[in-house]
């Protein structure tokens, strides 16, 4: 189904970066003090979200509607993504953010993100054509993938995207052979064992190796402008960004006595809204220690920007009573959705996450938030016939749900739609309502 917009919100004039009065102090300073200074907005925007959901979901009648017509939607709020935007430059103003297109390549993320001055992480062709659509120009892509598709390659240099990241010798021999114009950085390895999603595993060379392929470079004649890192997706322990700088450092003092004229640092990604001002405040102290002003200093959020501006609203199929095996006196059910991990639920299965259950529409009473109504159990399931496609295992909602009643599910931006499958021939292509809770964002996008 096609992605649909709503102008929800008043929209006034705005310039990228421009912030709402409410991001002031008393004296006009910029407030710094995480969620606390955007509670109200926020809550106000969840209200608006709910709204919408509610009315979308009145819009369907399950005994009367064409196939798919009860489909899961998402309600994607551009407000949020903006508000981040916004924090961001409060509290890591000297960083340019590049968005991680992998995170959540939807076009309309895509192009708020280069309203707002962003550049792109891309890993693919796709990826990168994706970006160039916004309209950027090509220098406000990073092509932050150390082992490319020779092809990919190519169509990088007939396209324009120089830069891009290597952490291996066969790689500038590659890039040589294909590219040879390519501004390069040299990622190295971190300590990311305490992050959800490991990336060293797989990628960075140590600093053991870090000069001869520095050495290399320079002997290929190929132009090393910077260094990159990442300590992980979802990183937990904010001192991996003050080694992973130090490191850094260590690689741009060997880069320059070889020849090498290095101007920029990738910070790569790794950051929650949940931490993300007690790592911002690690990351910026040691930029400003280990590197002086004149260096450029780029990242590449994903989640940050869109995990809280996605939820996912999914239709009751089908549902069975079973004996609750921890309270048998309670009434116990396993209710089957129509999406699941194969689906929009992947993040269960590749990102680690717990999608937490709420209930939108339940027939069996007026109101089903009602704190006063008892809890019922429930294990929640997808729709496919595999076993492992489990949403939750146990859930206490408050209200009896039935076949036809609605869930929905916030925190959905991030590794969700992105990596959603057709899997036993159901749809990946869910419809996506555009809202705008704040007017900055609704401004850009010329809803």
């Amino acid at each position: 189904m096609a992605p649909t917009a709503c102008s929800l919100a008043e929209v006034c004039i705005s310039k990228p970066y421009e912030i709402p009065d409410f991001y002031f102090d008393k004296s006009h300073h910029l407030r710094n003090n995480g969620d606390d200074d955007v509670s109200q907005p926020r809550l106000a925007a969840k209200d608006l979200v709910l709204n919408v959901l509610n009315k979308r979901a009145a819009e369907v009648d399950t005994d009367q509607c064409a196939p798919g017509g009860e489909d899961a939607f998402y309600v994607a709020d551009m407000g949020e993504v903006y508000r981040q935007h916004l924090r961001w430059k409060m509290n890591l103003s000297r960083v340019r953010p590049f968005f991680a297109v992998k995170c959540n390549p939807d076009p309309e993320v895509l192009r708020l993100m280069a309203k707002l001055g962003n550049g792109f992480d891309c890993a693919s062709k796709a990826e990168i054509d994706m970006a160039l659509e916004t309209g950027i120009d090509p220098s406000r892509i990073i092509y932050a993938q150390p082992c490319k598709t020779k092809s990919y390659l190519r169509h990088a240099a007939k396209v324009g995207v120089q830069q891009m990241t290597f952490d291996n010798a066969d790689e500038l021999y590659k890039i040589k052979a294909c590219f040879p114009d390519a501004e390069l950085y040299l990622r190295i390895l971190t300590d990311d064992s305490t992050s959800l999603c490991r990336l060293s595993m797989k990628f960075g060379a140590s600093l053991d190796i870090a000069r001869q392929l520095l050495e290399l470079a320079h002997q290929l004649e190929l132009k090393v402008v910077g260094v990159s890192f990442h300590v992980g997706s979802g990183a937990e322990d904010p001192r991996a960004f003050l080694k992973a700088v130090q490191d850094a450092r260590l690689v741009f003092d060997q880069a320059a006595e070889i020849g090498h004229e290095l101007h920029t640092l990738d910070v790569g990604g790794g950051f929650t809204g949940e931490t993300f001002e007690k790592f911002a405040g690690v990351l910026s102290d040691a930029l400003d220690t280990y590197f002086p002003p004149h260096i450029r200093i780029i990242a590449e959020p994903g989640r940050y920007y869109v995990g809280s501006a996605f939820t996912l609203a999914a239709n009751v199929i089908a549902r069975r009573d079973v004996p609750d095996p921890e309270e048998p006196n309670r009434d116990s059910y396993m209710i089957y959705l129509n999406d699941g991990v194969y689906g929009n639920f992947s993040n269960i299965i590749f990102d680690h996450q717990h999608p937490e259950a709420r209930i939108l529409t339940c027939a069996s009473q007026t109101d089903a938030r009602t704190a006063a109504t008892p809890e019922v159990a429930y294990s929640i399931w997808g729709p496919t016939c595999d076993g492992i496609d489990v949403i939750s295992q146990r859930s206490l909602l408050p209200g009896l749900l039935d076949v036809g009643d609605w869930l929905y599910f916030e925190e959905m931006g991030a590794y969700t739609k992105c990596s959603a499958t057709r899997f036993n021939g159901f749809t990946d292509n869910h419809e996506v309502i555009y809202i705008s809770s704040e007017a900055g964002a609704s401004a850009l996008l010329e809803y």
